[in-house]
């Protein structure tokens, strides 16, 4: 159990789950690289995702799909930060800043972002430091490797004990930098194979029992692909059930591409659940 906190306007609480929308102002995501790949389009789309029923906006300007390359800091603000001024201007909807870089998150609060959420689990000490600057919420993933390594041959001894241990140092160590809200994301598809990511799944419930809040992103991830054979734009069934799955075991956030079939399925779930 945690205790409540607001992202934005955005309540995060036991017994509840937010669906967080996926922005990528990229070329080259693993899913949508392109599709909000301009100003407009990020704009058009993240207000779209707004009115379907997202209580917060992830927007990321680096892709981190399997064997990514990085991008240029000059090149990852020029991607997100008027994408974030110009959400701010018309919208009110919570926004997270998704990206590794120092620069890039305090420029991102700066210009009106909500929370940081750092794939590498705010291992560098300078994204640690701008955290306890910013005094904001933030999402801490665990990432084995990095995206040009991380699907490499993964191995764990035991996946949920190692990726709960390493998010519960990672918590810890932010807690004492003064962060106080503090959400957790076991990194389903980095670093993980398939049955890496199913155990993790299935074991939400386990990580939530770390005290945290946890966000489950499976959206179209690969594993979906291997099970079923679905290529990249055609796994929202397999996305939703891995997100329901979640969410009826704890999850607090679900971060996914396709916000309203999300929005309706999570709705009879819990109608469902509460019709016991």
């Amino acid at each position: 159990m945690f205790t409540p906190f607001k992202i934005g306007r955005t309540s995060i609480k036991p017994g509840r789950t937010v669906i967080a929308g996926i922005l990528n102002v990229t070329p080259d995501s693993f899913s949508d690289g392109g599709v909000s790949y301009t100003l407009e389009n990020a704009v058009r789309n993240g207000l779209r995702m707004e009115e379907e029923g997202a209580e917060l906006l992830d927007i990321g300007g680096e892709s981190s799909r399997p064997g990514a390359e990085g991008v240029t800091l000059r090149e990852e603000l020029k991607r997100v930060i008027p994408v974030i001024e110009a959400l701010r201007k018309r919208s009110s909807v919570p926004i997270s800043i998704d990206t590794c870089k120092p620069e890039v998150a305090l420029s991102a609060i700066s210009a009106g972002a909500d929370a940081i959420n750092d794939i590498t689990g705010f291992i560098d000490p300078e994204m640690l430091a701008v955290a306890a600057k910013c005094k904001k919420p933030v999402i801490v993933m665990h990432m084995k490797g990095n995206p040009r390594t991380m699907q490499k041959n993964p191995k764990y001894g035991d996946v949920v004990k190692e990726v709960s241990a390493f998010l519960k140092e990672r918590a810890k160590t932010l807690k004492k930098s003064g962060v106080r809200n503090i959400i957790i994301d076991p990194g389903i598809g980095f670093g993980k194979t398939v049955g890496h990511n199913l155990r993790l799944i299935h074991e939400t419930g386990r990580l939530a029992r770390l005290g945290y809040p946890v966000m489950v992103g499976a959206s179209r991830k690969s594993f979906i692909g291997k099970l079923t054979g679905a290529d990249t734009a055609d796994r929202l069934g397999g996305s939703i059930a891995s997100h329901l799955y979640s969410a009826e075991r704890g999850a607090a956030i679900i971060r996914v591409h396709d916000v309203a079939p999300h929005v309706q399925a999570l709705a009879v779930a819990k109608r469902i659940i509460r019709s016991k």
